[in-house]
């Protein structure tokens, strides 16, 4: 689902027109239909589509140079909910999955989210916080069942969605291409440690015919990288010692990291991709459409995002 032309530009809410606050209203899979019906899905696909045609052709920046002020403020956050972990180590425990301690980290990040988002958006954007805080808490696991999936992959970025669309960033390609390269990396980054540390448990895993455990959008992105390039064919990710300078390569890597035995056994879908797709283009707009199908209309993935407000319910 690649778009045909240029993308209109993602448009501009204020919050003094919002009325009800996000909430968690999917319960049947005509709810997940009756949602895509409408303009906050709308918005966020629009939204999605612009990061992707943001990074074609650019790579993840491999120092911590400079970035906008905006982009800068999140990253900070995101440090300091690493530091945490530090803060609060893992119990000792027998289970396999699921340590006790991701609870007290995420009481912790209940406790301080609105003195974070206040900290992030300042005086002016400070009624956006009830719209925000709700998906943000979201977006780093579930606390209750220690697990981590595509759902609260997906919350963040509706996060950075509302946040385009209250303006604290902007809909500009330098800006969206930060929120890719710099912003998203950082907290993929963060949601890698916080699986490992608290042996966080695959929310809703598929197993060896999921693409992933645990995430989808670093493959769009990554894939929609490579996309107007020839010297990496797409079967260059069975090769061992990848380029850490795009997103698809950095997921490959930390499946290596995690998984043992051959490739084609633990991650089919993976080399499915790699050895029958000829093209990065292909296997980007292939991604867009599985993401929109195996994600975004998968009730038992949508049903705990918080829907509503600034993701509005109406009608498109």
């Amino acid at each position: 689902m690649q778009p045909q032309g240029p993308l209109p530009p993602l448009r501009k809410i204020r919050v003094a027109e919002l009325a009800e606050l996000p909430q968690q209203i999917i319960r049947t899979d005509d709810d997940v239909a009756a949602w895509h019906k409408t303009r906050g899905y709308r918005d966020y696909w629009l939204f999605l589509l612009r990061l992707n045609e943001a990074v074609a052709n650019q790579e993840v920046p491999q120092t911590d140079g400079s970035c906008g002020p905006a982009a800068a403020a999140l990253i900070s956050i995101l440090n300091e909910l690493d530091s945490w972990i530090d803060d609060i180590p893992p119990l000792q425990s027998p289970q396999r999955f699921g340590n006790l301690a991701f609870r007290t980290w995420g009481d912790r990040l209940t406790q301080r989210s609105d003195q974070l988002l206040e900290s992030l958006l300042g005086p002016e954007l400070r009624p956006v916080i009830p719209y925000v805080k709700p998906i943000f808490v979201t977006s780093f696991g579930s606390f209750l069942r220690m697990d981590y999936g595509t759902g609260h992959e997906t919350s963040f970025a509706m996060f950075l969605c509302c946040l385009t669309l209250v303006r604290f960033f902007e809909p500009s390609p330098d800006q969206e291409r930060e929120l890719v390269l710099r912003v998203f990396v950082r907290y993929m980054r963060l949601c890698w440690r916080l699986q490992d540390v608290y042996k966080l448990e695959p929310a809703g895993s598929h197993g060896v015919w999921g693409l992933d455990d645990y995430c989808f959008l670093g493959y769009v992105f990554g894939s929609a990288q490579l996309r107007e390039q020839t010297e990496f064919p797409v079967s260059a990710i069975l090769r061992p010692s990848l380029p850490q300078n795009n997103l698809y390569c950095m997921c490959i890597t930390r499946i290596h990291q995690v998984k043992h035995g051959p490739f084609h056994e633990h991650s089919s879908q993976l080399y499915a991709i790699a050895t029958g797709v000829p093209s990065w283009a292909k296997v980007n707009s292939g991604l867009l459409k599985m993401y929109e199908g195996e994600v975004l209309s998968k009730r038992v993935v949508v049903q705990h995002l918080p829907l509503g407000g600034l993701l509005s319910l109406d009608e498109d």
